[in-house]
């Protein structure tokens, strides 16, 4: 059942009942994945603004979420890397990581498919039916000379500020787990560290997120086309 929100918590009302399994491998049209919201989020020693959260804002959150890695899944980041080296005083930088496009809230393309209140979480699934324009787009994703990467991610629980929200924390627990991946990756194919490297990156399926000794964490994996290389023998 599609959005607005009407119909969509109409939807949460009917059908929050117990999980089915869902198949997120390859469709040429459609791509989904799973969020997991949390009801009573805590940042630290800090609650949400909301806390618990009503089943409205949790639902929104949710779709909010999908929304994000949705976009990181069909137009991914730009990004630049100074991969810095301690002996030679440079410092790493990942200064760069925007995004390349966005699906907003309300598109009528996502799509809920699933719902499950477990313990203090609630559970999505969701579907994308992607346009001939965003096929498109995933099967420049998935050509062979794009480079697969994976990371983990960490982030404070307070978020990378005092004030941040959970999609500040989300955003970057994310950027942390790219840089990460793009590292190993590069370390992985160039006989020599590079200084710097640019270029593109998307997910390649929904991340998770998880608390991993007192940090916010996250296990993803990613679609990295790399554009430019600059060695060190350069400076």
């Amino acid at each position: 059942m599609k959005w607005p929100l009407l119909p969509l918590f109409l939807f949460f009302a009917i059908y929050a009942a117990g999980a089915q399994e869902h198949d997120p491998g390859y469709s040429p049209e459609v791509i989904r994945g799973e969020v997991w919201v949390e009801l009573a989020p805590i940042y630290g020693n800090r609650p949400d603004i909301e806390y618990p959260l009503s089943r409205e804002t949790a639902g929104r959150r949710a779709l909010q979420e999908a929304a994000l890695y949705f976009s990181g899944m069909i137009y991914g980041w730009s990004f630049h890397y100074d991969i810095g080296e301690k002996a030679r005083g440079i410092t790493e930088d990942f200064d760069i990581f925007e995004p390349m496009g966005e699906i907003r809230w309300g598109d009528p393309c996502l799509s809920v498919t699933e719902i499950e209140n477990r313990d203090t979480q609630l559970r999505i699934w969701t579907d994308y039916r992607m346009s001939e324009v965003q096929q498109k787009r995933m099967q420049v994703w998935r050509a062979g000379t794009i480079r697969n990467a994976q990371g983990m991610g960490y982030c404070p629980l307070t978020g990378p500020s005092p004030d941040s929200g959970w999609q500040d924390i989300r955003n970057a627990v994310l950027k942390d787990a790219a840089r990460v991946a793009i590292r190993a990756m590069l370390r992985g194919s160039e006989r020599n560290r590079p200084k710097e490297a640019a270029g593109f990156i998307s997910l390649a399926s929904f991340p998770r997120f998880f608390i991993d000794s007192g940090q916010w964490a996250v296990s993803a994996r990613f679609r990295v086309q790399v554009n430019e290389i600059v060695p060190f023998a350069v400076y």
